[in-house]
C-alpha cells in the first residue's frame, strides 16, 4: 500500500466513458470505500474518443448500476489527457482496441502503466470488458458481473 501521502492512482479507460469506464469507476471507488481505504487510492475514469465529453453515463449503464447500490449520476465523461499518464500510477483499458489508442498516445517512459482491465482477476484475465452500448439490458448486467469480480481482485492486489 503506498505511503499516505502518496495514493494509488488508478484510471479506467473505454472508447468514450458513458458505460464500461464509469461503470468501473463507480464500482471501485465503492469498493475502496467500503474497505476504508480512500486515504489510499483513488481513481478516475475517461475514455480514447471525446465523443460524449462532459455528459453523465448512459441511462442504461447507470439505471443497472444503481439496482446494485452503485450511484454513477454525478459522474462526467472526459477525455484522456496526455498528462493522465504521468498521473496516474495504472491506466487500464477495457478493452485491446482501447489499449492500443492508449499505447499509441502513452509516451514510452509511461508504457508500463498501461494494462488490460480484466488482466487483474485470474478468471477474466485477457478478456475484454465487452461493449454494451448497442445492445440490450443484459450487456449492462454483465459488464457490472465483470467489473465487480476484477474489482475485488485489484483491491486485494493493491493491498
Amino acid at each position: 500500500m503506498p505511503e499516505e501521502s502518496k495514493k494509488m492512482r488508478m484510471l479506467f479507460v473505454c472508447m468514450g466513458n458513458i458505460c464500461r469506464s464509469p461503470t468501473a469507476e463507480a464500482v471501485f471507488k465503492h469498493a475502496v470505500a467500503n474497505a476504508k481505504l480512500e486515504h489510499a487510492i483513488e481513481c478516475d475514469s475517461a475514455g480514447t474518443h471525446g465523443y460524449h465529453v462532459g455528459d453523465p453515463p448512459d441511462q442504461r449503464a447507470q439505471q443497472a448500476a444503481l439496482r446494485r447500490g452503485y450511484d454513477m449520476s454525478s459522474l462526467r465523461a472526459r477525455e484522456v489527457h496526455a498528462e493522465d499518464f504521468g498521473q496516474f500510477d495504472h491506466v487500464l483499458a477495457m478493452d485491446r482496441d482501447n489499449l492500443a489508442l492508449l499505447a499509441e498516445l502513452c509516451p514510452a517512459e509511461f508504457a508500463h502503466k498501461l494494462d488490460l482491465y480484466c488482466n487483474f482477476d485470474a478468471v477474466y484475465a485477457g478478456r475484454d470488458v465487452p461493449d454494451p452500448y448497442y445492445g440490450g439490458p443484459r450487456g449492462f448486467e454483465e459488464v457490472l458481473d465483470i467489473v465487480e469480480a476484477v474489482s475485488v481482485s485489484l483491491l486485494t492486489r493493491l493491498r
